[in-house]
């Protein structure tokens, strides 16, 4: 396997590349190269998700790369009104969280198609499936992660090619403690609306990921599977 992963240089993007190491070849990409060094991976790329012509870059590395498993990991999160948005916010986060996956994803299949094997997971979020006051365009562009993955899970199948979304709930990760000090709940507060109470550790998410890649899980495809202590279940 040749795999990528998008956001790996903390959280759970880092813990998806740790997890998946023994697999594959791992290449990784984010903006800090000190923290992909770090992984020792089989190479790295470093991006801005947001600027277009690194983006494109990025596309030819992993045409070059021959990538045949791609982890869509990186995101953006944004806490801010709707009739509060800039067009600058509106841009970055789409950009991020919902045109680089797309176009990575193009890249990508071409040489999966040729295999006749493939896996993608999108890694969205439980706001995205429930919907999120004060973080309108956070949840837009996670829920269209679920509608790429069920269109593109359904036009891939034939080809060996699997799309699935994982979407995790409140994550211990520093997006996930930057997200509750620009929200209006304190940390306590947050728990107590959790039925686990407990947030999602982010090497669940990596073995989530590491199941889905696999032989045993080529049956799933189109999938949004939640990841969220529960959250989504109810209080």
């Amino acid at each position: 396997m040749n795999i990528l992963i998008t956001g790996a240089s903390k959280g759970i993007g880092r813990a998806i590349a740790q997890e998946l190491k023994k697999l594959g070849n791992i290449y990784v990409t984010a903006r800090n190269e000190k923290a992909l060094q770090e992984l020792r991976p089989a190479d790295y790329f470093l991006c801005d998700l947001s600027n277009e012509y690194e983006l494109s870059k990025l596309g030819d590395f992993i045409a070059d790369k021959k990538i045949d498993v791609l982890v869509n990991n990186a995101g953006e999160y944004i806490y801010s009104d709707i009739d509060k948005t800039t067009i600058n916010k509106l841009n970055h986060i789409i950009a991020v969280n919902l045109k680089a996956p797309i176009y990575l994803m193009n890249k990508a299949i071409p040489y999966m198609k040729g295999k006749k094997w493939g896996r993608i997971i999108n890694i969205g979020s439980i706001s995205g499936v429930m919907g999120e006051a004060h973080a309108s365009l956070y949840s837009a562009t996670k829920a269209g992660l679920i509608g790429l993955s069920k269109a593109s899970g359904l036009e891939l199948a034939e080809y060996g090619i699997t799309v699935n979304t994982i979407n995790p709930g409140w994550v211990d990760t520093e997006l996930g403690k930057c997200s509750i000090n620009e929200s209006e709940f304190s940390e306590k507060e947050i728990l107590e609306c959790i039925p686990q109470r407990r947030f999602v550790e982010p090497k669940e998410v990596a073995g989530l990921v590491k199941y889905l890649i696999s032989e045993e899980a080529k049956g799933i495809t189109g999938q949004s599977i939640n990841l969220c202590a529960g959250l989504s279940v109810g209080i």
